[in-house]
């Protein structure tokens, strides 16, 4: 345990805490050091006074989704990393406010499990996010989303937590859902004025033929094997598709096949050769390897192009606080 994070912050609370926590192991990358301590609240009041203090105190407070877009430092994190992984902050409530086609789930909640159970329930509205793992707060934080949509086209309302504890419910249309960002996060990764963790969320479901929703679900999947290296150790697509000069959105991943980079190796961090959009790790890589690596693409691509990508996955190093899916 450090300064940066006493455990008078929360020894009085429910929570569970584990001081010196590895972070690699919690991320799809599998590589990156510790934090110094990894949080699990209990109850929605115990992750409100936790903020609340690490704000008062200055500590430094991370949120950790799924870990599927998340790259820990070698040297690790300081301050608290909360993960929103038990029962009370990732239920599914199927049937919010009496409304059958409004159902709240709350941030912690895993995407595809809940993809799963919307089809057998014979529920469309959140399908297009099948294949990209993902908490759904990290999700909405991001709009994550692909070629069969984002989880913004889903969301109705959404309850952040802020710095100090309160918890504001905005709309749909207060977000402003765009591509890759919403206006809890931009597209730089700037803090924004609504930044907070996102607590829960009202998504917009309708009925139909459980069989046509499985289906549909499984055609998504299908495509996503087909076209992407999913044996591979990466964290989905590395960069946004960039807009080019004559305003047209060109995908990353065919300018990267373009600069020739499939293949390029930093360490043991590479570009797959399957998708060169997919920044992959051997095991025993740093997470070092891979930023330099990004720093590779990112140059060649702007040389080559005029083009300077940005990062979909979060990095995360020791002075800076953010969230990750």
């Amino acid at each position: 345990m450090t300064v940066a994070s006493p455990a008078s912050l929360y020894s009085d609370l429910a929570v569970d805490a584990t001081p010196d926590a590895p972070l690699g192991q919690e991320t799809w990358y599998g590589i990156g050091g510790s934090a110094d301590v990894l949080i699990r609240p209990h109850t929605i009041e115990a992750l409100q006074i936790l903020m609340r203090r690490c704000f008062r105190d200055g500590v430094p407070l991370r949120v950790l989704g799924s870990g599927a877009n998340l790259l820990v430092d070698d040297d690790g994190v300081d301050g608290v990393v909360v993960k929103l992984d038990t029962p009370a902050l990732k239920a599914v409530e199927w049937n919010a406010d009496g409304l059958v086609e409004r159902m709240r789930v709350f941030g912690g909640a895993q995407l595809e499990p809940l993809i799963h159970e919307c089809s057998r329930r014979g529920l469309r509205g959140i399908e297009q996010m099948a294949g990209i793992p993902a908490s759904l707060g990290g999700a909405i934080r991001m709009n994550a989303g692909g070629k069969f949509g984002a989880i913004g086209d889903s969301v109705d309302a959404v309850a952040v937590l802020h710095a100090h504890g309160e918890i504001r419910v905005y709309t749909r249309d207060e977000l402003h859902f765009g591509y890759r960002e919403t206006l809890l996060k931009d597209h730089t990764g700037a803090t924004t004025a609504l930044e907070g963790i996102i607590v829960w969320a009202s998504l917009r479901m309708r009925n139909d033929d459980p069989v046509e929703c499985r289906a549909r679900v499984r055609e998504i999947f299908a495509y996503k094997a087909s076209t992407q290296p999913m044996a591979e150790a990466s964290a989905g697509c590395m960069f946004r598709n960039p807009t080019m000069p004559d305003g047209r959105v060109e995908s990353a991943g065919r300018l990267i096949d373009l600069a020739a980079l499939k293949g390029r190796r930093v360490g043991g961090a590479f570009v797959s050769t399957t998708h060169g959009n997919f920044l992959a790790v051997d095991r025993g890589a740093r997470t070092e390897d891979m930023r330099q690596l990004v720093e590779v693409v990112q140059s060649e691509v702007l040389a080559k192009f005029g083009v300077a990508l940005r990062t979909e996955v979060v990095f995360w190093k020791r002075g800076e606080s953010t969230t990750a899916l």
